[in-house]
């Protein structure tokens, strides 16, 4: 190790430091972790409260929702406060604790779209025996197991960091502590913890796209075999919303983890990272509510009922 002051706190560079540009972006990220919290609120209380929606997908879609609540408030609420302050700071075990929920609901994230596709796999290729494979009890496993994984995945990742010291610089060039921007500060290469995340990656990340993409190629070789063009949109209308969820997520998480540290990347990390960290979170209850008729239609009849209600107390007062 160096002979230098062992590092007790970061500060977060984040987004910019322009005093007019941090309350621009101040109020733009406030938007869109409203619109997330209360979309994915939308979704859960719809899904509890309409009959119609007791199903298997309804059901993952529920604890998608939560999820997204979860891994939303990881780090937009810090982001938020360094915004409105000069101090941008977090202590080194606050640091940890950030990479370790981050990586527990992110883990616990794709496990769940795994389950999903599962559930669209049994739905369109055997729906003869979906009643019987989809029970609630082995859906409840599916998300206790999705819970599961992402917190072995945290474990793994976060908890080695508790032995590495931090003597270079406390300036972590990102709005939020993310592991490889954290590992590029260590005064001792951290070889194994790169190791740890590569492998991680691989086991967790991969299997649960494993997972999806075969109950892809199995459901999309079925609908091309519908002889009905309408038989065809109709199944395919069902998972098409999962599809670009997924497509989202990997396509920038993949990126994030699986390339290089460099810092010669770090604006185009930060942009990826508010991709699969803020802007998915945010955009999973709107595209449900878009793509599945539904959802849109019990969204409709739960808001005409608070319209009338508020326009009955109106009349009242």
């Amino acid at each position: 190790m160096e002979n230098q002051t062992v590092t007790t706190g970061f500060i977060l560079l984040g987004l910019s430091n322009d005093p007019n540009l941090q309350v621009f972006l101040f109020c733009i990220f406030l938007l869109i972790f409203l619109v997330t919290i209360l979309g994915n609120i939308a979704i859960i209380l719809v899904i509890r409260t309409e009959s119609s929606l007791k199903t298997p997908m309804f059901l993952f879609l529920g604890h998608l929702a939560f999820v997204d609540i979860c891994y939303s408030s990881v780090t937009v609420p810090k982001m938020l406060e360094n915004f409105t302050t000069n101090q941008k700071t977090i202590s080194r075990e606050g640091c940890i604790v950030q990479i370790f929920f981050f990586f527990q609901t992110a883990c616990a994230e794709v496990f769940i779209l795994s389950a999903m596709a599962f559930d669209r796999y049994v739905a369109i290729c055997d729906p003869l025996h979906y009643t019987i494979v989809m029970k609630k009890e082995f859906c409840r496993k599916l998300v206790c197991g999705a819970w599961s994984m992402g917190s072995l995945y945290a474990v793994v990742n976060a908890v080695p960091l508790v032995n590495l010291y931090f003597c270079r610089s406390n300036k972590i060039s990102h709005y939020t502590c993310e592991l490889p921007s954290l590992l590029l500060l260590s005064c001792t290469y951290p070889f194994s913890n790169y190791v740890v995340l590569f492998i991680s990656v691989m086991v967790f990340g991969l299997s649960s796209f494993l997972l999806t993409l075969i109950s892809y190629i199995y459901i999309i070789s079925t609908i091309l075999r519908i002889r009905s063009a309408e038989g065809r949109h109709k199944a395919f209308s069902t998972c098409s919303s999962h599809l670009i969820v997924v497509g989202l997520f990997y396509i920038a998480a993949f990126f994030r983890y699986m390339k290089p540290s460099s810092e010669s990347f770090t604006y185009l990390d930060k942009l990826v990272s508010i991709q699969y960290s803020i802007l998915t979170p945010m955009l999973n209850p709107i595209i449900y509510s878009l793509k599945n008729k539904n959802i849109k239609t019990a969204l409709a009849k739960n808001l005409s009922k608070v319209s009338f209600s508020q326009i009955t107390l109106h009349r009242v007062l």
